[in-house]
């Protein structure tokens, strides 16, 4: 158990740190110093060592296959304003509101890290847009966003991060995708 808590302590702050890099690239980096800080809280760092997978995959995915729910997930996305599922709401005239730009590109860069980290040296810059095209199906997001994501994830697939990550392209494919519409 204390080898599964050093390792997922490890694993965690390894994705802390590429989504500061990525954040940082950006332009912001408050919003990479306080990614998934909930992750080191007692409620979801005790199922990440439970259900720690090798830093394979997420230790959330495999305590929604062992138990059909995660106690770890339903603590993360009611804290962490970059998962879509945080701005969901059924009940809501409008169950998926257009996340601010700071969240959107928070999300974006949570999930390149997250394919870095678990893929390992077996990341491509096409993982996360293939990864993506099987998610978006049931994706509770903003059909802009979705968009936006999408156009992100394809730039790095052809150009790769570093020409895809800066401040300026961002904030221009999330204006061309959202628009001047009013934002939450």
């Amino acid at each position: 158990m204390l080898k599964n808590a050093v390792k997922h302590f490890c694993v965690i702050t390894h994705h802390k740190w590429v989504v500061l890099k990525l954040c940082i690239k950006a332009g912001i980096p408050l919003r990479g110093m306080l990614h998934d800080l909930s992750k080191y809280t007692l409620p979801e760092f005790s199922q990440g060592v439970k259900y720690f997978a090798q830093g394979k995959k997420s230790p959330i995915s495999v305590e929604k296959q062992k138990e059909g729910y995660s106690k770890a997930w339903l603590h993360h996305k009611g804290r962490n304003k970059h998962h879509s599922e945080y701005w969901h709401d059924d009940t809501a005239k409008i169950k998926d509101p257009i996340m601010p730009y700071k969240y959107a590109c928070e999300m974006v860069c949570d999930k390149l890290a997250a394919g870095i980290v678990y893929m390992g040296k077996d990341w491509t810059k096409e993982y996360e847009l293939q990864y993506w095209e099987k998610e978006r199906q049931t994706a509770q997001l903003n059909e802009k966003l979705q968009e936006f994501v999408t156009k992100v994830l394809t730039q790095v697939s052809k150009v790769g991060i570093n020409d895809t990550v800066s401040k300026e392209n961002l904030r221009k494919i999330y204006d061309e995708c959202v628009g001047i519409e009013k934002q939450v």
